[in-house]
């Protein structure tokens, strides 16, 4: 039997695209309501008429994640009416090469075959056995794709490249659970860049907050609004407009963070930030240092604040922080606000 990583996977779909550029959700295994059916249509290139091409997206809805690898056929196939088709790949875990390699071999037995059934085998010798194993379509062992190979495959010091000590207010929100939106209108710079951004608060490791795809339909903003604190990402750039749904604004083809109106307060920067900002940019800017080195580096400095703030909290009554507790320790202002609202953050606060 295989390990438990293995039954992570939910379902395999597949959507294609016809010489009438009719394009149909044709088939799937072993089954997909049809509420994420039609999210995951909407987010296949196939659909989005005249838009780009993506040979690989993914993304969350409702807590499941999705992988969709789209290819063009080439003839001669037994595919002789398909023009196009993605697999959909549903999963409980985040690990984008996983099922992009495995989305590939799927692909190829699609394309010799013709037909689904092939497909469902490779799946469910996968969900069995954890391996997949083909001459001509190549092979496929679960446990080469270590979920912190995906964590750490995001580049840290792109972002802070990009960002510089504007990279602390990315750092403070996601530290307070805050809600950032961040919006470019190429999908791949999108995925690139906020998959990056859990690893700023390493301590947690905590990918859920993320989602990289998200369009502006009721469907999908009521779902992300049932979460306290995310990462969304969307190509629209009428989200911008929409400030019920950030706390953090970042536009990413300008280099642009803005901090809600709402949010200031929380968000206040004083001389820790100024120190750790310093910290974050002086380890992304060292050519010796290595995107996990950097992580670490942060991270050391995160758990030296956590810790603190736990030996604050031991101080208290049911060890839990009041704002009055803090006050005694004559914290400069900014300090104070920003350990008050980490502690309400990592439930530390006395309500």
């Amino acid at each position: 039997m295989a390990t438990t990583e293995t039954q992570f996977m939910s379902s395999v779909g597949l959507i294609e695209k016809d010489v009438n550029g009719d394009t149909l959700w044709v088939w799937c295994y072993p089954s997909v309501d049809s509420r994420l059916r039609q999210v995951l249509l909407s987010k296949c290139c196939l659909t989005q008429q005249g838009r780009d091409f993506h040979t690989f997206v993914f993304g969350q809805f409702c807590r499941t994640w999705y992988y969709i690898t789209t290819v063009e056929v080439q003839e001669p196939t037994a595919l002789n009416k398909v023009t196009h088709f993605s697999t959909v790949v549903t999963a409980k875990d985040f690990n984008p090469e996983k099922y992009a390699a495995l989305s590939r071999i799927l692909c190829r037995m699609y394309v010799k075959h013709g037909t689904p059934v092939k497909m469902m085998e490779a799946y469910l010798t996968v969900l069995i056995k954890g391996i997949c194993q083909s001459d001509e379509n190549g092979s496929f062992l679960i446990k080469d794709y270590d979920v912190r190979k995906a964590y750490l495959a995001g580049s840290i010091k792109d972002v802070v490249s990009q960002f510089g000590m504007e990279t602390i207010i990315l750092y403070t929100a996601l530290m307070l659970k805050k809600r950032i939106i961040v919006h470019h209108p190429r999908i791949e710079a999108l995925l690139e860049f906020t998959r990056a951004l859990p690893a700023l608060t390493w301590h947690r490791k905590d990918w859920s907050i993320l989602h990289p795809y998200v369009h502006l339909s009721d469907t999908e903003l009521e779902d992300l609004q049932n979460c306290p604190g995310y990462i969304a990402g969307f190509v629209d750039p009428e989200v911008s407009n929409r400030s019920d749904l950030f706390d953090v604004y970042v536009n990413l083809p300008d280099s642009f963070i803005t901090v809600s109106q709402s949010a200031k307060e929380a968000m206040a920067m004083g001389k820790l930030h100024k120190e750790v900002g310093h910290l974050i940019v002086q380890s992304a800017e060292d050519p010796e240092r290595s995107d996990s080195q950097v992580i670490k580096d942060i991270s050391i400095k995160t758990k030296e604040i956590l810790a603190n703030l736990l030996a604050l909290a031991d101080k208290c009554e049911d060890s839990k922080i009041t704002l009055e507790g803090l006050k005694q320790h004559h914290f400069p202002a900014a300090t104070e606000n920003f350990l008050f609202h980490l502690a309400a953050a990592e439930q530390l606060l006395r309500i």
